[in-house]
Formats: C-alpha cells, sequence, structure tokens
C-alpha cells in the first residue's frame, strides 16, 4: 500500500472498513524499522496513557511486526521496548507488561512461529499469549497448537473475537482455546445464553467502544452493548485498542461511557478493579498497582 494515501485530510488514518483498517494498519508498521523505533513508540503510548490516568497497561506485541518472527531479532526488539518502558515507570508512574499476539489472517504456521517466540521470552513482562487479525478467516481451532505451546509455557491466553464474527466466534475461542479473557466480545449480546454464560464463568471482556463505533459495528457509544453486559453480570474492561486510528483515548472512553449510561464513579471503580484482578501481572506488581489505584 503506498503510505501516502492512507492519511485523510485532516492528518488521520483512512480506511473505509474493518478490513481496510487491517491493511493501512499494516501499512504504518511498515515505517518501523527497528528496536529503536519501537522504544520510542512505547515511551509515545506509555506518555498518552498515562496523561489519561492509566497506572498500568498490557500491550500486545507480535514478533510478525517486531523481527519477523525471528527469535533473536525478537528478543532486540523485546529488550528495546522493555528499556523503553522502563523508562516510563521511573518518569511516569505507569506499568507495562506485554502479551505477545499471533495474526490470524497471516495463518497458523506462522501463529507457530509467533508462539515459539512468546515461550521462549515468557516470564515477569511477557505475561499472556493471544490472536487479533480478521476473525473471518480459519477458526480459534486451527491455532489451538500455538495456544497449548504458550500456555505450557506458563502465559495466561486472550484472544480477539465476538467483534465480527458473532457470538459463535466467541464460544469458539472459549472451547477450542481455553482463554479467560476475550478481546472485544460484544456480539455475544446477541445470544443470551452466551451472556449468562460468560458472567458465570467470570470471563472477562476486553471492551473497546470507541473502536467499535469508529468501525461502525454500533452507531454511538450508547447503543454499544457493554451497559448491558455489565448489567447483565459480565466483567468487563475499557479499553482503547489503537488510539490514533479511532481518535481515543482512555480519558475519552470514560467520559463518552458517562455520558452514554451516566455511570457514576462507583461503577468505574468497579470497572478498574475488574481490570486489576484480570491482569496477567504477578501478584506483586498487582499489589502495587492495587496501592496506586486506591490513591
Amino acid at each position: 500500500m503506498d503510505l501516502s494515501g492512507i492519511f485523510d485530510d485532516r492528518g488521520g488514518y483512512r480506511y473505509a472498513d474493518f478490513w481496510d483498517f487491517l491493511k493501512v494498519y499494516e501499512a504504518a508498521t511498515e515505517t518501523l524499522k527497528s528496536p529503536e523505533d519501537y522504544a520510542r513508540l512505547t515511551l509515545a503510548v506509555l506518555e498518552e496513557s498515562a496523561a489519561s490516568g492509566v497506572v498500568y497497561s498490557e500491550t500486545f506485541l507480535s514478533p510478525d511486526f517486531c523481527g519477523g518472527r525471528d527469535l533473536g531479532a525478537w528478543r532486540e526488539y523485546l529488550h528495546a521496548i522493555r528499556e523503553a518502558a522502563d523508562q516510563a515507570e521511573r518518569t511516569m508512574g505507569i506499568t507495562l507488561r506485554g502479551i505477545v499476539t499471533c495474526i490470524r489472517h497471516f495463518g497458523p504456521d506462522k501463529a507457530r512461529q509467533t508462539a515459539l517466540c512468546a515461550a521462549e521470552t515468557a516470564g515477569d513482562w511477557i505475561v499472556g499469549f493471544g490472536i487479533a487479525g480478521d476473525e473471518k478467516i480459519g477458526k480459534p481451532k486451527d491455532f489451538r497448537w500455538s495456544f497449548d505451546m504458550a500456555r505450557e509455557a506458563g502465559l495466561r491466553l486472550t484472544a480477539h473475537a465476538g467483534e465480527w464474527g458473532g457470538p459463535d466466534s466467541v464460544r469458539d475461542a472459549l472451547r477450542d482455546l481455553e482463554v479467560e479473557r476475550i478481546g472485544h466480545g460484544v456480539r455475544a449480546i446477541e445470544d443470551l445464553a452466551l451472556v449468562d454464560e460468560l458472567a458465570e464463568k467470570g470471563v472477562v471482556l476486553e471492551c473497546c467502544p470507541g473502536s467499535n463505533v469508529a468501525l461502525g459495528i454500533y452507531r454511538t457509544f450508547r447503543k454499544h452493548p457493554i451497559g448491558e453486559l455489565h448489567h447483565r453480570g459480565v466483567k468487563v474492561t475499557i479499553s482503547t485498542d489503537d488510539p490514533p486510528f479511532f481518535h481515543t483515548t482512555m480519558a475519552r472512553e470514560y467520559q463518552m461511557l458517562n455520558e452514554a449510561f451516566d455511570w457514576d464513579d462507583g461503577v468505574f471503580l468497579q470497572i478498574a478493579q475488574t481490570s486489576l484482578d484480570a491482569a496477567f501481572c504477578d501478584a506483586d506488581t498487582r499489589a502495587r498497582i492495587a496501592k496506586r489505584l486506591e490513591a
């Protein structure tokens, strides 16, 4: 894709729909050529998050874009990203951890290489493994091997589902990948039996309302199902997905949800606590974050 064509007249990213967004996203990553580029990006992202009051974040990182799934190159990228994260924690008070993510539309074979990168760098900083990309390509069961490898390495598991694939994609991810969190998952609202199952099992939905509205899944924040899901007892969190693409920040997400559902501080505190409880970090890190949350 011609990089000159990915921006609109206001300097924002230009895309027609979700699938066009994926192409623009991958084109944008082509400008990031080195570990140092990703270090600068990490600092920029954390600076913006800290400005919204975020004290802890888990970012999805893909060896597909960081070294082409080569383990040696991936270690170099990861080292640079971690150094930037450590700097941000010292200077901004925000803590970052990483979730390695395979790309669904790149296929199961490449996902296995990504899972190997995840397993070989699992530990106190790389804490999870997930999958993102085009839900309509392949099935979750195609990636079972990769998720099994990540699980055996001690990584916690999440999967992007229930955004474009509908409620069945949520069921498939839960059954075939045995994940404890679902990225998006909002289309579960179309199957109330599934909603009850999510609530009963305590599965956490990583909701990104601004992203869903920007991509046209829901017309407005008020029509977004996060309010009904929360009302029905499903554990939900609030995230920004890809802020530069969707013109959002965590502060804006909170503001728009407050306006849409009249949520008070108590609701937002409950959701923040859900986020902390669902975090993939170790117990010591969680305890440190809990003290910041109390403050």
